[in-house]
């Protein structure tokens, strides 16, 4: 088969080194992919969003399956765009349509989801610039943090969590009236704040069966000790050791079967991964929010402890027969360390000349910003690498990732020493 892959980040590097240990895989291609795609699979040059594009190059090159990384181009239903062309609708997209892809594209949808099947999450209610003082009598009502969300896509970066109330309502009219994260922040969901540890659960549909993948856990903030600004994540752990037979239990009977057959309920065509983001509170899993797609770094860890063909997975998706294929996991624990750009998440440099890669041992470096220049490889985004290892247990593996950065180096890297310390 020839699979067209889209993105160019770390995800996307992870899910093609296990899309190439499949012998149904004769060739891969990367849209746009980053050097460490370009050393496995081919590259291509290809903006995402158009569809036009990706069209003529799938039908060239005669593409039999497309697989989406990213977020974007599912909102804006490449799903439906596949489906409805009749020279393209025989080429499997796995991902879901655009409809489905409101989980993540609205946090309003979202939230009115869970509702409406009963699944645990948060309070909430969503306002609009004409709304923006009923949000502020809103946040009265709540005790501290005030958790704000912008309702569209922000790259990960629109929620807040605010302690002080007079704070809260001033950047909510940032957000509402002065557009902090432009359109996406058109419309803010306010919800209260859960207190307790946060994980992810990642699940494989075709609509009607699932697969429960390995969970993880990632860590957003930039500074040690879970503190600065919000990352896309700053390295991930699978298993998550706290996540108990008791606790994933609640977690598919609460959560994932109600998502599964409240999809199916609503008629949305779903073929692809649901990403739910959980806070076990003394616990019992609470949703936090949904995406519609594998997350970053989780994926650097969740794909090494796939021991199935992820290809075969896909075709079963595709083929709403899911239930025919068996998932195995490797016992083996997973950990990734994100290296990152020194300023990131704020401003960075890029095109650093990256050196050591070939010196690893026993771990695997996905890139994430990278790409190729006058033969080095050099930096090309805020999240540059990820070290992924496996142990017997999560500490065994850190130690090997931390072991392995030594190696690494590029101007102003900068990595959390403190990965899995909470655990």
């Amino acid at each position: 088969m020839t699979i067209l892959l889209l993105g160019s980040g770390g995800r996307e590097h992870a899910l093609a080194w296990k899309m190439l240990q499949s012998n149904k895989c004769s060739k891969l291609f990367v849209a746009p992919g980053n050097a460490g795609t370009s050393q496995i699979a081919t590259n291509v040059s290809l903006n995402i969003l158009d569809f036009d594009a990706i069209k003529t190059f799938a039908l060239t090159e005669k593409v039999d399956m497309v697989v989406v990384g990213p977020e974007d181009p599912l909102v804006h239903g490449i799903f439906d765009f596949f489906k409805n062309d009749s020279q393209l609708n025989h080429i499997p997209v796995i991902g879901p349509s655009k409809v489905g892809a409101q989980l993540e594209g609205s946090k309003e949808f979202a939230k009115e989801f869970l509702v409406k099947y009963n699944i645990p999450t948060a309070a909430y209610d969503s306002f609009t610039k004409e709304t923006v003082e009923e949000g502020c009598h809103f946040l009265e009502t709540l005790q501290p943090p005030y958790v704000l969300k912008a309702d569209g896509l922000a790259a990960g970066k629109g929620v807040l969590i605010i302690q002080d109330l007079e704070e809260a309502k001033s950047e909510l009219r940032n957000m509402l009236v002065h557009e902090k994260f432009g359109t996406a922040s058109a419309k803010v969901v306010i919800e209260e704040f859960l207190d307790g540890i946060e994980l992810s659960c990642f699940v494989l549909t075709d609509g009607k069966n699932y697969k429960i993948l390995p969970t993880a856990k990632d860590y957003k903030r930039i500074g040690e000790g879970d503190t600065g600004l919000n990352t896309g994540g700053m390295g991930a752990v699978s298993p998550v050791p706290f996540a108990d037979e008791v606790l994933l239990d609640k977690i598919e009977t609460r959560i994932v079967k109600p998502t599964i057959a409240g999809l199916k309920s609503d008629g949305i065509e779903y073929k692809g991964f649901v990403f739910i983001g959980l806070i076990n509170v003394k616990g019992e899993p609470i949703v936090i929010e949904y995406n519609v797609r594998m997350g970053d770094p989780e994926t650097e860890v969740v794909m090494p402890r796939i021991k199935s063909d992820l290809v075969e997975l896909f075709l079963a998706v595709a083929n709403e027969k899911l239930n025919e294929v068996a998932l195995e996991i490797d016992e083996r624990s997973a950990t990734t360390i994100m290296l990152v750009s020194g300023g990131y998440p704020e401003e960075y440099e890029k095109e650093k000349v990256i050196s050591g890669i070939e010196n690893v041992k026993d771990s695997i470096v996905f890139h994430a910003g990278t790409k190729m220049k006058n033969n080095q490889i050099v930096s090309n985004g805020g999240r540059v690498l990820a070290v992924t290892s496996y142990g017997s247990n999560f500490k065994e593996a850190i130690k090997k990732s931390y072991q392995n950065i030594d190696k690494l180096h590029f101007d102003k890297m900068y990595f959390r020493k403190d990965i899995g310390k909470d655990l």
